[in-house]
C-alpha cells in the first residue's frame, strides 16, 4: 500500500519545478509588461544599465588589447567622420592652452602640451566605435595616460579620473581603463597635429571605449575617488563603463 504523505510530498515537488519553470517563462512576458507601465520605465532602465556596467567593468582586462590594424587598412583622414555635442571647434587659444590637473596626485598644477609631448611617443591603428552606429579605423598618436600619471604622480589606488574640455563636455572613466596600455593622451591624428576640429590640441582616445568616452578639447583633469558629475551623456541615461 502506498505512503499518502510520500504521494503528497511527490506531487509537491512536481508542482514546485512545473511552476518554476512556467516562471521562466512568464519571466520575459513580466518585465516587457513592466515597461509597459510609464513609471517603472526609467528605474528598470537604470537597473539595467546599473547591471550591464558593473558586469562590464568586472570583465575588463586591463592588460587585453582592442585589435590593431595595419596601415593600409586605415581609413583616409578625410573619410574620418567629425563628431562633436556641441561645436566643431570651441575656440581653444592653442598658444596659451594649458592643462589643469589636481586630484589625488602629487603635484598639481598647469601641463603644458610640450610636457605631454616629451612623454613616450605612441601610435597606434585602431577603431574608433560611435553609438550612432558608425565605426572608422583610424591612426592616433600620443602619450600613455599611464605615463603622464607618472609624470604628475598620480595616486592609481583611487578609482577615477575626470576630464573637462573647452566645449563645457565632461566625461569620467574608472581607473583601469586609465591606466590600460592604448589609453592615451592624443595629440596626433595620421602622425600630423590634431586638428581643431578633432579635438585640439588634445583629446582622449581609448579604443576599449565607445566614442562618446573619447573627450576633446580637454582643460582638466582630476584623479579622484569621488565623481560629482559622472559624464554629459551618462547623466542623460547612457551607459558609464560602455566597454568594447
Amino acid at each position: 500500500m502506498k505512503n499518502d504523505n510520500s504521494d503528497r510530498k511527490m506531487d509537491e515537488k512536481k508542482f514546485r519545478r512545473v511552476n518554476r519553470r512556467e516562471l521562466l517563462k512568464l519571466t520575459p512576458a513580466l518585465v516587457l509588461g513592466a515597461f509597459a507601465i510609464p513609471g517603472l520605465q526609467e528605474s528598470l532602465l537604470k537597473t539595467g544599465l546599473g547591471f550591464s556596467d558593473w558586469a562590464s567593468a568586472r570583465l575588463f582586462r586591463r592588460g587585453h588589447l582592442a585589435t590593431t590594424f595595419d596601415d593600409a587598412e586605415v581609413a583616409p583622414f578625410d573619410k574620418f567622420p567629425i563628431n562633436g555635442y556641441d561645436v566643431d571647434d570651441p575656440g581653444v587659444d592653442l598658444e596659451n592652452w594649458t592643462l589643469t590637473v589636481g586630484g589625488e596626485v602629487q603635484t598639481p598644477g598647469e601641463y603644458k602640451l610640450s610636457q605631454v609631448q616629451a612623454l613616450p611617443l605612441v601610435r597606434q591603428n585602431t577603431r574608433h566605435i560611435c553609438v550612432e552606429g558608425w565605426d572608422v579605423i583610424g591612426r592616433f598618436g600620443g602619450a600613455r595616460l599611464s605615463d603622464f600619471f607618472k609624470l604628475v604622480g598620480a595616486d592609481t589606488t583611487a578609482r577615477f579620473i575626470t576630464v573637462k574640455c573647452a566645449d563645457d563636455y565632461y566625461e569620467s572613466l574608472d581607473m583601469a581603463t586609465a591606466l590600460h596600455p592604448q589609453t592615451l593622451l592624443c595629440y596626433e591624428m595620421y602622425d600630423q597635429p590634431l586638428t581643431r576640429a578633432h579635438g585640439a590640441p588634445l583629446r582622449l582616445q581609448i579604443p576599449t571605449k565607445v566614442g562618446y568616452k573619447q573627450a576633446k578639447y580637454l582643460t582638466e583633469l582630476k584623479v579622484t575617488n569621488v565623481l560629482d558629475k559622472v559624464g554629459y551623456w551618462e547623466d542623460q541615461g547612457y551607459s558609464w563603463f560602455y566597454g568594447l
